[in-house]
């Protein structure tokens, strides 16, 4: 049995998986991964996730350089979560241009954004809006 088959994937093959800064322990993003992004950032020490929209593989970085590099894989006690301990290189996460993509906070019956705009996201994608 192979350590992907732990994993209990959802109804489309895929599994939640959390990127946290593994210095300062703040969660970076969430995307989705499928058993080959799982096992190739498993291979190659970067985050590889799949992109339901495209619907192909995602290494992150791949546009805008933004690499996630790998330091530690955690999967949750229902092994349907999946936490991966990051180095962010360029301090960006988000296709916003900010550090981390939860970015927003609740308070007064309202969303406020707290963190900053670090580059503009036009400047690293050119206009294609995601990471």
């Amino acid at each position: 049995m192979s350590w992907l088959d732990e994993i209990n994937w959802n109804a489309e093959g895929l599994v939640p998986a959390i990127a946290q800064d593994h210095r300062s322990g703040r969660v970076l993003m969430m995307a989705w991964m499928n058993r080959e992004a799982l096992a190739l950032t498993a291979d190659e020490g970067r985050a590889i996730y799949w992109s339901r929209s495209r619907g192909k593989l995602w290494r992150k970085g791949e546009e805008s350089g933004h690499v996630q590099k790998l330091h530690e894989l955690r999967l949750d006690c229902d092994a349907d979560v999946v936490v991966l301990m990051v180095e962010q290189l360029g301090r960006i996460a988000c296709h916003t241009g900010r550090e981390s993509c939860f970015y927003r906070v609740y308070r007064d019956g309202e969303w406020h954004t707290v963190d900053p705009v670090l580059k503009d996201p036009t400047a690293i994608y050119g206009g294609s809006g995601h990471a």
